[in-house]
């Protein structure tokens, strides 16, 4: 039986883990961790019973010590917290499925703990791609994706050696404003951003989504686990959202993984890979879809993808102030505190104006974290 920890339990990727464990039968869950929802962490608990948990905020941590009393399991929080629940004994594989950057430090303990990692987690490799993959091979540690689209590169590299793929063609849904234009979207409202047409997701990477930045931490995030250039990766609008991805291999072959939209099937094949297992839901039905169809991004209206590009090809910590930008000018939407076209605007003026360090250490990745939303609280 493999031990499973949870980092993000009470999220969307976390709850659909433990769709996989409940309907699997054969995981066992061993550490779990959410930012402050208790409520639902302690249903969770008292029916997974894992040895230890972690709620990030401490004054949360606090209240749900004295819920769970009853039960033998050891309470944390913090940054500690997350990395004792990242590196515990007993866990075979870490699911990182916590939001942001907060997700880096955990990671790399639990590497080096010599777990294997289901990433679900892109700012780990956004930012600190360069960190992680080298170590994971140190280590000798798997680094299986759970993102639906890298997991169907993933899949589709199967028995094939990487020294033969000619292009990744990583796919976007168009997210619910294909085909509409800057003037479209001047008053979005965070209801309309938050309709996704194809997928169940949080409210982050549902507004990332919206924005196409999503596919631009993605762009960056298979550039370090596939080992490609950011050119060798096309992105294609693919509203169906059935194939996943898919690979181009140097003599035309392409091979491609499809599939329904649902998570739990990345999820499970992360969790059990090299085998596949039987899962429930709708199978693909071809007769019922009938056509696929396929366009190339609008860059200009979405630009977030097209910055994306730009801080890949620069380097550096740029993709580390690309994504704090937008985390914090996504937070500030989903307060309604700016305007939907305001997120780019953030994006880019911090990638204009905020000091570029060509080699950053993970001290420096975090400190151009910091400073990236200082100086959007100056500005904003």
């Amino acid at each position: 039986m493999r031990s499973i920890a949870i980092l993000g339990s009470t999220g969307s990727i976390g709850k659909q883990t433990l769709e996989v464990v409940e309907e699997q039968g054969d995981l066992n869950v061993v550490a779990l961790s959410c930012k402050g929802n208790i409520d639902i962490l302690e249903k969770q608990v008292r029916k997974y019973r894992p040895k230890i948990v972690c709620v990030y905020d401490e004054r949360k941590a606090r209240e749900f010590e004295v819920a769970v009393k009853d039960l033998d399991i050891k309470v944390t929080s913090g940054i500690e917290g997350l990395i004792e629940v990242a590196t515990v004994k007993e866990a075979d594989v870490v699911v990182t499925a916590v939001v942001g950057m907060l997700g880096i430090r955990p990671t790399i303990a639990a590497i080096e703990s010599k777990k294997d990692i289901a990433l679900a987690n892109k700012e780990t490799l956004v930012t600190a791609g360069h960190i992680i993959m080298p170590l994971a091979r140190e280590n000798g540690v798997k680094i299986l994706p759970v993102d639906s689209e890298h997991s169907a590169i993933f899949q589709s590299l199967n028995g094939e050696n990487y020294n033969r793929i000619s292009k990744i063609l990583l796919t976007a849904s168009g997210g619910p404003f294909r085909g509409k234009k800057i003037s479209d979207l001047k008053n979005v409202r965070v209801e309309d951003a938050l309709n996704h047409p194809n997928w169940s997701m949080g409210r982050k990477i549902t507004i990332d989504s919206s924005t196409l930045v999503n596919k631009g931490l993605e762009v960056m995030e298979a550039k370090w686990l596939f080992g490609v250039e950011a050119k060798q990766i096309q992105v294609l609008v693919h509203p169906q959202s059935v194939i996943h991805s898919a690979v181009e291999y140097e003599d035309g072959a392409v091979i491609a993984q499809l599939g329904t939209p649902d998570m739990r099937l990345p999820i499970q094949y992360a969790l059990y890979y090299p085998l596949r297992r039987s899962l429930s839901g709708k199978r693909l039905d071809l007769f019922e879809l009938g056509d696929l169809s396929f366009e190339k991004p609008d860059l200009d209206t979405f630009k977030g993808l097209s910055l994306a590009y730009e801080a890949i090809e620069k380097g550096g910590n740029m993709p580390t102030i690309f994504n704090a930008a937008n985390e914090k000018a996504v937070a500030m939407f989903l307060d309604n505190k700016i305007n939907y076209l305001e997120i780019i605007d953030i994006i880019q003026a911090c990638m204009g104006e905020m000091e570029f360090i060509e080699t950053p250490s993970l001290d420096n990745i975090l400190e151009t974290e910091n400073n990236t939303y200082d100086f959007i609280g100056e500005r904003w």
